[in-house]
């Protein structure tokens, strides 16, 4: 059983990082020093457990505008569709609304932009290029 909790710990900060190290560093190819930034550190993070193992994250900050952004959702490659990143956004969801958020925005990968489409993210604007890859901005309104 999936369990989808806020980091409140070392460790759990660890297990995030982890996950968001094999797929997107290891897997994307994305440069370690655009993966790791100046918001880790006062972000929201949430981590995706099956037992004791680590299989996916996520995280949250505040932007400039007042709007909540999310960013670096991930899933580990094997336990992709299994409805763990649904459950990433919920928490997310569920503590933007809880921080007074009544927006949140993320830039997607043009790829997953289905996924986001399918829990209520528009798209907006041009599609980007960001670490190599290319994006879409979606938001929702909370």
């Amino acid at each position: 059983m999936i369990e989808t909790r806020i980091v409140d710990s070392d460790t759990e900060h660890e297990d995030a990082l982890a996950v968001r190290h094999a797929v997107f560093v290891e897997e994307q190819g994305v440069d370690e020093d655009l993966e790791y930034d100046e918001y880790d550190a006062n972000a929201v993070h949430v981590v995706a457990y099956d037992g004791s193992d680590p299989v996916g994250a996520a995280r949250l900050r505040e932007l400039e505008d007042g709007a909540g952004k999310v960013e670096r959702v991930a899933v580990l490659e094997p336990r992709r569709g299994e409805g763990i990143g649904r459950k990433l956004m919920a928490v997310l969801e569920k503590r933007a609304r809880a921080d007074g958020f009544d927006e949140l925005k993320l830039h997607s990968q043009t790829h997953a932009a289905g996924f986001y489409a399918e829990v209520e993210y528009e798209r907006y604007g041009e599609e980007f290029e960001e670490a190599g890859i290319p994006h879409v901005r979606m938001r929702k309104k909370l």
